[in-house]
């Protein structure tokens, strides 16, 4: 290793992106409850009445929180490759990510869909045994790469974050140690030169301006995605970088919050703004790249504060090593509990609550009680056999 500053596998854990993760991740469930009401997205189980409002707050959670997500799976990527190898890497990201995906496209997935049917006729009356054979039939799509199948009424759902992490995975560790060599003087100039940690934004304005953005994916374009995990890769633990992000944080926030708040008349005045092609939409979409990346900036050096070392919370702990299996549980949850909420009476709030509230017992207890007791349900939902001991890596 070069002169660059090392930090051993045994430093204290950063605590402030194992709470991002877990927000981020229990906050899908906020997310999606939300969605039961926007006027704008084509949710799998709608409420009678909506409201623009949803809309509205949707997009501050877009700009960053899945884009977080890449840039921290990118960064423990780096610290597990520094312990496995490239090798053993790969073998591990297919069991813990690989295995989750197979068991929740078959078992999870196909819920959603067959409620949105139920949901949009009152006649449809096919029971779930006889759809889910139908969900299955599929034929491969290359042209969508990384998403190789498609079918009528096939789709990965929310599992789209897992196909995408997998398939970033896989790219990176043929090149991660020449990549990983690289950065250690990338992270001298930017030392130097804090500004260049803005240079991440270029690419991503191109890919959302000129690719498009998916709705699908939470907004961005996927290969936006990559951006992000390789950024998180190429930053990993070094102080000078960390440095670097302290310093530039609330700047750099402003910077995000002023080219977001320039994205509004694009998102609210075009018909299609995230694939419509006429220079208006690009610069609205090449504006959203550059806030996104501007505000996980931001976040990263605001909520990063060097302090005696302590050890996470219980409570950080259990909700990091849920992380995985909460999220591929979540969706198929929201929507069913969604289903049972929204032919009640009342007011959008109070059904909003009681599909929160409702989901996140329901995902809490599948979990505790269904999941993480015994081996075989630890193993499917991309958790080690063994439990952790407190403050160990989850």
């Amino acid at each position: 290793m070069s002169a660059q500053p090392h930090v051993p596998d045994t430093a204290s854990r950063r605590t402030e992106l194992d709470t991002l993760r877990v927000c981020v991740v229990l906050g899908l469930v906020l997310f999606h409850s939300a969605l039961v009401f926007s006027p704008d997205d084509d949710f799998y189980v709608k409420n009678a009445r909506t409201t623009d409002v949803v809309t509205v707050l949707a997009g501050f959670g877009v700009v960053w929180a899945m884009p977080m997500l890449f840039l921290v799976a990118g960064l423990g990527s780096r610290h597990s490759i520094r312990r496995r190898g490239p090798a053993r890497f790969t073998r591990e990201r297919l069991l813990r990510l690989g295995v989750p995906l197979v068991f929740g496209t078959l078992v999870l997935c196909p819920l959603p869909p067959w409620l949105r049917l139920r949901a949009a006729d009152a006649g449809y009356d096919e029971p779930y045994w006889r759809f889910w054979p139908r969900f299955l039939t599929v034929r491969p799509d290359l042209a969508d790469f990384p998403f190789v199948l498609d079918g009528e009424h096939f789709e990965t759902g929310h599992l789209w974050f897992v196909v995408l992490l997998l398939t970033f995975s896989l790219l990176l560790a043929p090149v991660a140690g020449p990549l990983a060599a690289w950065t250690e003087g990338w992270a001298g100039s930017v030392e130097r030169r804090p500004a260049l940690l803005l240079l991440p934004a270029l690419p991503l304005a191109a890919i959302d301006a000129f690719l498009g953005m998916e709705e699908g994916f939470a907004g961005w374009n996927r290969w936006a995605y990559l951006v992000f995990f390789l950024a998180g890769y190429t930053l990993a633990d070094d102080p000078r970088v960390r440095a670097a992000l302290r310093r530039l944080a609330v700047p750099v926030g402003v910077c995000g919050l002023a080219l977001f708040a320039g994205t509004a008349p694009g998102f609210l005045g075009l018909d299609e703004p995230f694939t419509e092609a006429s220079p208006f939409a690009w610069a609205t979409r090449a504006l959203f790249g550059a806030a996104g990346w501007c505000w996980v900036l931001a976040l990263l050096g605001l909520l990063d504060r060097p302090r005696a070392a302590r050890p996470p919370s219980r409570a950080l702990v259990y909700l990091g090593v849920a992380a995985l299996p909460v999220y591929v549980l979540h969706q198929p949850v929201v929507v069913a509990v969604a289903y049972g909420v929204v032919g009640l009476p009342g007011p959008i709030i109070v059904k909003y609550t009681l599909i929160v509230a409702g989901s996140l017992v329901v995902v809490l207890a599948l979990y505790e009680l269904l999941v993480g007791r015994t081996r075989p349900t630890r193993f499917l939902l991309g958790m080690r056999t063994a439990a952790p001991r407190p403050g160990s890596s989850p």
